[in-house]
């Protein structure tokens, strides 16, 4: 039996709760005091509202991120997981803010009240230690999607990639609970501590690798890694951009919190167990680079090109996963924060550009410079910073990522050779941003008048252009709050 400190339990998930409160909160405000007003005050007011939560549990992260707690082995308060949250609740504020303005939806209260909880859904796959907790916080987060996705319900797309995420994500999550169910029958519990310890005295058995794919099957579709990407397009297409923005951004470092957790559990392990979880990380990985950045290449649409440069990123960032160390398990959580914040920017540009043209094509943003100069520069930062051009955040990450994938002791002849393919694709990758870029700043557009974008949404832009141009001038700032060995 399991003891819980209920002390402990209500000081790790105080944060979640306060955001499941607040989501309660909007739905009475909108749906209670402002039934009768515009949907644009019910929209300001339902955000605002989201992003005082998302501060209030922000805040009692950071005066908590240094303390080390652990809540019977099924959740785990460290300071890389309060990073994690804290990223992730920041994440969702910057959604929200750009959220304001948005028309997608009649129903201000509900979306906002879907994303705080589909934000704690993120929070608490990222402190589980247990596979039914991991299991239960995943579904929340995955639901709470599904439903974002379709929720412009003028939109014959949205809801076909609403219905789509769904198909694919209940089999990706059946495939998961039979592999966490095999675990569970092979070691006799469901706790990542007890299940290491437990294989640590076991050979490989053909259950156990059964187990091992499934399980790397349900966790790859959480982050679109090759062959489990096949959602990802659609969805980022078709979901309204600031769904399709917390998709990219807080569901990754979630997903890939649990990633780091579960392997770091396998590695103190038996070298066979170890040996079979990096071999299938690996194959995703090398996939995931190659298909990611070759797919995007063809595309016309900027967000199914954002969609293919995620599953290409997932693939750099499942190197590190694979590598199985503390410091890489740190640059995997840096890398995933710094690409997190600049998809949420480059999402927001192509929300405002949507707006104005009614498309996310490549051709719509030509002469974006000359129609809205601050808006062109925002997303240049963004672009870069995601191909790794210095003196961006991206290049830190990038570098920190691969330069603890070599650095690691597992890391032999496969640490070496699957950098140099991911460092040819970094420079794959240059080519189809520099080609939205080209868009913006060489060719010509066929009108000219101004995109209009509100003071808001300029200022949580150039926000995010100006700390990734800060992170990427003064790295510390950030590695030293995620510490990276």
């Amino acid at each position: 039996m399991v003891t819980v400190n209920l002390g402990a339990l209500f000081s790790v998930t105080l944060p979640e709760t306060i955001l499941e409160i607040v989501s309660l909160l909007v739905l009475v405000v909108d749906l209670g005091l402002l039934r009768r007003s515009t949907q644009s005050v019910r929209m300001g007011w339902a955000c605002v509202l989201g992003v005082l939560g998302c501060g209030v549990s922000a805040v009692w992260l950071g005066s908590h991120a240094g303390v080390v707690t652990s809540v019977g082995g099924l959740l785990a308060g460290t300071p890389l997981v309060a990073a994690a949250q804290i990223g992730i609740v920041v994440l969702t504020a910057l959604v929200l803010l750009l959220s304001i303005k948005a028309e997608f939806s009649r129903n201000p209260g509900e979306y906002v009240a879907v994303v705080l909880l589909a934000t704690a859904g993120m929070m608490l796959v990222t402190a589980a230690r247990d596979l039914l907790i991991i299991f239960v916080a995943l579904e929340l987060l995955s639901l709470s999607l599904y439903v974002l996705t379709g929720f412009a319900k003028s939109s014959a797309l949205s809801a076909e990639a609403a219905l789509k995420y769904y198909l694919f994500g209940g089999m990706s999550a059946a495939l998961m609970l039979f592999g966490f169910s095999y675990m569970y029958g092979l070691t006799g519990t469901t706790n990542l501590a007890g299940i290491a310890a437990a294989l640590a005295t076991q050979g490989v058995s053909p259950l156990l690798v059964v187990a091992l794919v499934m399980v790397a099957a349900g966790l790859g579709f959480k982050v679109a890694a090759v062959p489990f990407q096949l959602w990802a397009p659609d969805t980022y297409q078709s979901a309204p951009a600031p769904v399709a923005a917390l998709i990219a951004s807080g569901s990754k470092v979630a997903s890939f919190a649990v990633l780091v957790a579960l392997t770091s559990g396998l590695a103190s392990g038996a070298y066979s167990q170890v040996a079979s979880w990096t071999v299938l990380l690996l194959c995703m990985a090398a996939g995931s680079i190659v298909l990611g950045n070759l797919a995007a290449l063809v595309q016309t649409s900027v967000r199914r090109l954002l969609a293919y440069s995620a599953i290409a990123h997932a693939g750099y960032m499942l190197l590190g996963i694979a590598a199985h160390t503390d410091q890489s398990g740190a640059a995997v959580l840096y890398y995933v924060l710094t690409y997190a914040l600049t998809t949420v920017g480059a999402f927001g540009v192509i929300a405002v550009v949507e707006r104005s043209t009614g498309s996310d094509r490549m051709d719509t943003f030509a002469g974006l410079s000359r129609r809205n100069p601050l808006l062109a520069g925002t997303m240049l930062i963004f672009l870069l910073s995601l191909a790794g051009i210095p003196p961006l955040v991206g290049f830190w990450a990038k570098f920190n990522l691969f330069a603890a994938v070599l650095r690691a002791p597992a890391a032999g002849a496969w640490g070496l050779a699957l950098v140099a393919i991911a460092l040819g694709a970094s420079a794959v990758s240059l080519y189809y941003y520099v080609q939205v870029l080209k868009r913006i700043y060489v060719v010509p557009g066929t009108s000219e008048e101004p995109i209009e974008v509100s003071a808001l949404e300029l200022s949580v832009l150039m926000l995010i252009a100006l700390t990734v141009v800060a992170f990427g001038i003064l790295p510390g700032l950030l590695s030293e709050w995620i510490p990276l060995g």
